[in-house]
């Protein structure tokens, strides 16, 4: 199967990585020629001059642009006919992420959102324990992510990138609605919002669910001792406990960085699994592990905290 990237940046060069390990064969398209040159030759891809040059020669589309272009790249895709992956956050707003949904929809043109949190090993055995009810009646959940600001200028305006809230963040409140269900009520303070919504970033975030269950998500772009992820489920009959730096892995310090690295195979890879399941939907038209709906909710979670931080009280969804 040929995969059109669109992108060539930090996430555009980890999918093509993983596509490596795939039945796949894999061009990419970035405006700027330099990045898509490496990233070709780096991991054995097909260098294209143009997003149409794309689009006449891949079977499906796989974005990794910055936020704000996903709607039009999107569409263009959908339109094409192509089978499309949009990094998230799907969209830059709710009325772009709706269109994009319901353009697949009517078409029936599949539409998958990269929100690789669900793919993690540690969130997936959580997610499951959850459902299958070994947990009880779950009260509350506290995840933890983040670590530097990240280093593209474009993430330090949040108008482009929505901050931290809708960047980072949206991992975690997608994880919640797909293990908790719906969300009622979300309160957040950020250090954005308070700042015209430039430069680094850090917020905390309550939201309450139709289950009774709370859940409070921190998340950080200022934090220099590296990336971290914590979570804790609790729930009637037990609770589930997860560090990232206490678990197996390697951690290493080089040039004022920290970095972690997994001790996963390149098969065992959340992001292999991930684009796994984006091929076997395109390919074999399965139904895509996280549906443009999905993104589209997960987005109108994080816009809900982006505003509550902005007006600093309660939004009701």
């Amino acid at each position: 199967m040929r995969i059109g990237i669109l992108g060539a940046g930090g996430m555009g060069g980890v999918h093509a990585r993983h596509y490596r390990n795939l039945p796949v064969e894999v061009f990419v398209f970035d405006p700027d020629q330099d990045k898509a040159t490496s990233l070709a030759a780096t991991h054995g891809a097909t260098q294209v001059d143009s997003v149409e040059a794309l689009f006449e020669t891949v079977q499906a589309v796989d974005i990794c642009t910055p936020s704000d272009t996903h709607h039009a790249l999107g569409m263009a895709s959908l339109r094409a006919g192509k089978p499309t992956l949009i990094e998230k956050p799907i969209a830059h707003t709710l009325a772009e992420a709706e269109e994009l949904v319901e353009l697949s929809e009517s078409t029936g043109i599949p539409l998958m959102v990269g929100q690789v949190v669900r793919c993690f090993p540690e969130f997936r055995r959580a997610h499951a324990m959850v459902t299958d009810g070994r947990l009880g009646r779950v009260a509350a959940v506290r995840i933890r992510r983040g670590g530097a600001m990240p280093r593209m200028a474009w993430f330090a305006d949040h108008g482009r990138s929505g901050g931290v809230l809708v960047d980072l963040a949206i991992h975690e409140f997608d994880w919640l609605l797909w293990t908790l269900g719906a969300a009622t009520t979300v309160s957040s303070r950020s250090v954005g919002s308070r700042h015209d919504d430039q430069g680094p970033d850090y917020a905390l975030t309550t939201i309450s669910f139709t289950s009774g269950a709370v859940a409070h998500v921190e998340s950080t772009w200022m934090d220099p001792a590296g990336f971290r992820v914590e979570f804790e489920v609790c729930g009637s009959e037990g609770m589930i406990q997860y560090d990232s730096r206490r678990a197996g892995s390697v951690r290493w310090n080089q040039d004022g960085m920290v970095r972690t690295e997994s001790p996963l195979s390149p098969t065992d890879d959340p992001y292999f699994h991930q684009l796994k399941g984006f091929v076997e939907g395109a390919r074999d038209g399965k139904p895509m592990p996280v549906t443009g709906r999905d993104g589209l909710n997960a987005l109108r979670l994080a816009l809900a905290a982006r505003e509550s931080a902005s007006l600093r009280s309660t939004v009701t969804l």
